[in-house]
């Protein structure tokens, strides 16, 4: 094997291998969801604070080509804002061994950006579409941005980033009543649909478990039209898959809450300040950017990632009583 492939990948204290590496790169957003910041927004980093282009690109080659690191998601915030995001996709791609690429979107710009990124390397896109009516859109996000949204999917299947996955939360007396006219839209369409389970991360603290739709009202309220009929064992897919009415349309469901996947987790995050976060619902990071900016060389780098890995939980601990959330909402932790 070549020297500057893979020595160690990142094992944690259980077993676990972690190959699925998504990047935030920035902690702003240009929607409000109100399941996720207040309609001022949130005090974002600085930018002295951010790692820089260069800082990403280097850490996603660290933990291509000696952490084992096989698949790179770049999240955020909103992720089209950062300027650098094609010169970083096309790093990315440039890797050998080359990693699977895509990046999670609200779609909104998508439609300007979508075949650049698939000519620099970006391989799909999951887009965040909660509502198929642009009014409760505009409630749901605080802006008026719904045609946008539309315009960014059908530019991503035009660009061929495919499969095309559509990301949905439902809200109880919002869009709890949507589920069913949203899986026949995107079926119609060819998108992939994928029901998330709202979970603690929103930076108001305002989560409720009474208040979430859960991933089984979600299937009882799909099957009240559709057949649905399960896929084989999901792995460390987060989703649980079924075919819808026979297939070869599937609709996915990510119970983080009342359906923990834990046990097969094999996901590691980089924040947009340059911190490891070992699960989405820890409490602790550990500091990659110092080191960056300290001249620590790409293998005490790639330690240091190890052995934020090692600590690990067996669980995000979601069901227990003491669960407490963590202090960084979502658009700061990256999906």
């Amino acid at each position: 094997m070549n020297t500057q492939y893979v020595t160690a990948g990142l094992v944690d204290g259980f077993g676990r291998v972690a190959t699925d590496l998504r990047v935030s790169l920035t902690d702003r957003c240009n929607l409000r969801c109100t399941y996720c910041m207040p309609e001022e927004g949130l005090d974002w980093l600085a930018k002295p604070e951010l790692l820089t282009g260069d800082e990403i690109s280097r850490l996603v080659r660290i933990a291509v080509t000696l952490l084992g690191v096989n698949e790179v998601r770049f999240t955020g915030g909103e992720p089209l804002l950062r300027r650098e995001l094609v010169d970083i996709v096309r790093a990315a791609a440039a890797l050998e061994p080359r990693p699977t690429l895509s990046v999670t979107t609200n779609g909104i710009g998508l439609a300007r950006l979508a075949g650049t990124l698939k000519e620099v390397g970006l391989d799909r896109v999951n887009v965040s579409l909660d509502t198929l009516d642009p009014v409760r859109f505009k409630a749901m996000t605080r802006r008026d941005r719904h045609a946008d949204v539309l315009a960014g999917l059908a530019a991503a299947v035009d660009a061929g980033l495919g499969p095309v996955k559509v990301n949905t939360v439902l809200m109880r007396g919002v869009n709890d009543d949507e589920a069913p006219a949203l899986l026949a839209w995107c079926v119609e369409r060819g998108y992939e649909l994928r029901f998330i389970e709202q979970m603690p991360l929103d930076a108001q603290h305002g989560w409720k478990r009474s208040e979430m739709i859960t991933a089984g009202e979600i299937l009882e309220s799909l099957r009240s039209v559709f057949r649905l009929d399960p896929e084989d064992a999901r792995g460390s897919n987060p989703a649980e898959r079924w075919l819808v009415d026979g297939g070869p349309a599937t609709v996915g469901v990510i119970g983080s809450v009342t359906r923990p996947f834990c046990g097969a987790c094999d996901r590691t995050r980089l924040t947009a300040d340059g911190q490891i976060r070992n699960c989405l619902f820890a409490r602790e990071e550990s500091d990659l950017r110092a080191a960056l900016r300290g001249g620590a060389d790409d293998a005490e780098i790639a330690e240091r990632w190890r052995a934020a890995m090692r600590t690990k939980k067996a669980g995000a601990g979601i069901d227990d009583p003491t669960f407490l959330q963590p202090d960084r909402p979502m658009s700061a932790i990256g999906g």
